[in-house]
């Protein structure tokens, strides 16, 4: 079966691996991701980034094509060059992905969560969550609360 795996389980497994608290690796997991992004969109035209042990990402340019074809309706149509991405696996990650399917056993928690996710959260948060918006200068005020409506009595 298929799993999504999101940017939260990364940085909860980034904060297990490396014995820090949720929160901060959340913010350095969304850092690296953000860096990232920002290598590839500011790629003039191509760029290749490299991760030791992990894979390669790249921007590459794909060619003009003058005669492509609409599927639907037959059409002769111009597509024009632009940028993809592509991902090559890293020598480690590729060795793994070999593997026959039959031959493949469960790593014990790692895709489980073993992590109490709302306890976790909510004792860092009351740790340091504090902490850390007043270090932003954002105090999240109380929301207003609705005036109730008199009532009438008849």
């Amino acid at each position: 079966m298929k799993s999504t795996i999101t940017k939260k389980d990364v940085a909860k497994r980034t904060a297990k691996i490396v014995g820090e608290k949720i929160y901060l690796t959340e913010k350095i997991v969304d850092g690296v991701f953000t860096a990232l992004r920002e290598f590839m969109e500011a790629a003039n035209p191509e760029v290749r980034i490299e991760i030791r042990d992990f894979g390669v990402f790249e921007v590459k340019t794909t060619k003009p094509k003058p005669k492509a074809r609409n599927p639907k309706t037959g059409e002769i149509i111009y597509v024009p060059a632009r940028r993809k991405t592509h991902f090559k696996a890293g020598k480690m990650l590729k060795e793994v992905l070999k593997q026959p399917l039959t031959d493949i056993k469960p790593r014990e928690g790692v895709l489980d969560d073993d992590w109490d996710e709302d306890e976790e959260w909510e004792e860092d948060w009351e740790e340091n969550g504090e902490e850390m918006e007043e270090k932003d200068g954002k105090q999240d005020s109380p929301e207003p609360q609705p005036e109730p409506k008199p009532t009438t009595q008849e």
